[in-house]
């Protein structure tokens, strides 16, 4: 065949090959040494991310004085757990975990049932205030009243020393709610609102059969923001609560660590100076573990979905 002999011959002589997944390609000397640069670079910035993790959770059951000396580099060395113990036999702990949990799953539940709904409305061309009301919402973003005004505003709508301090104020995100209005833009076709249309489906049917079901990365990487977001709020508790029994675990550690329990209980009262800031050195590093083990463990189970949200807008159809 003619044909045939002509695709043969181009192929031979290198030109318009087409890739196939399936078939091992051809590399030469520079596309290895590439390879391997790739690989080094990809290498070292795994190393540069993954070792001040490891670095915390090995010295935070070392011998402090082997941390504080630099001999504890990849390994632990002379195990002990007396600062966790230290940390979780404090009865503060829990109730600094209870309220962040609660503080947390609340605040993230309010911010997607406000965020979605609002960043799916001011999607719809058909909205004609849209614009005017997404420039007010960007306003916000660049003005702000500033502390005085915000303590007092909180004052005056009973808010202090209340969990509601942690939720209501930040319910609304408008960063977060761009991102959510760029996936529906783009993401949700329009053609699946003519056809709910002919089917007869109202906006709230469309919206709650159609477009949430297919809106569930967009979702869990708002979620995601969001409780990470509460999870770390530290500023709110220092400033808008007074009630010891209020305070959310980032405030609970930090007094902890401030108040230096370590040289003041009975075991530390023989220490050094030297040795007592060495094991306040461990402590703090159990502290670091005990605040972001919950962030650790959640997050593998989003990555997915994350990774799918951190490309929404990055191409268009």
């Amino acid at each position: 065949m003619p044909g045939g002999s002509a695709v043969v011959a181009a192929t031979i002589a290198g030109d318009n090959i087409p890739f196939n997944k399936h078939v091992r390609q051809q590399k030469n000397v520079s596309d290895w040494i590439v390879d391997v640069v790739i690989a080094l670079i990809i290498v070292l910035i795994v190393v540069v991310v993954v070792y001040p993790l490891w670095f915390i959770i090995i010295a935070s059951f070392s011998d402090p004085t082997a941390v504080a000396t630099g001999k504890v580099l990849f390994w632990p060395q002379g195990i002990e757990f007396t600062g966790f113990q230290k940390i979780l036999t404090d009865s503060r702990i829990w109730t600094g975990y209870r309220n962040t949990i609660l503080y947390t799953v609340v605040g993230t539940a309010v911010n997607l049932i406000v965020t979605i709904p609002s960043a799916y409305a001011l999607s719809r061309r058909e909205f004609k205030p849209r614009r005017i009301i997404m420039f007010l919402f960007t306003f916000t973003m660049f003005f702000g009243g500033g502390l005085i005004p915000s303590y007092l505003l909180m004052k005056q709508l009973g808010l202090l020393n209340s969990m509601w301090v942690f939720v209501l104020p930040g319910a609304f995100g408008v960063y977060n709610m761009i991102i959510a209005r760029s996936f529906f833009e783009s993401s949700i076709p329009e053609e699946l609102r003519d056809s709910a249309r002919v089917d007869g489906v109202s906006y709230f049917g469309f919206f709650f059969k159609i477009v949430l079901p297919l809106s569930s990365a967009i979702i869990a990487v708002i979620g995601l923001y969001c409780f990470v977001g509460h999870w770390n709020d530290y500023f709110t508790g220092l400033i808008y609560i007074r009630d010891q029994d209020q305070q959310p675990l980032q405030n609970i550690l930090q007094m902890i660590l401030l108040a230096n329990q370590a040289t003041n209980g009975d075991n530390t009262a023989s220490m050094s100076a030297l040795q007592a800031q060495n094991f306040a050195d461990q402590i703090k590093f159990g502290i670091i573990i005990v605040s972001t083990l919950p962030l650790l463990v959640i997050y593998p189970f989003l990555q997915k979905y994350f990774n799918k949200g951190v490309m929404i807008g990055a191409v268009k159809g």
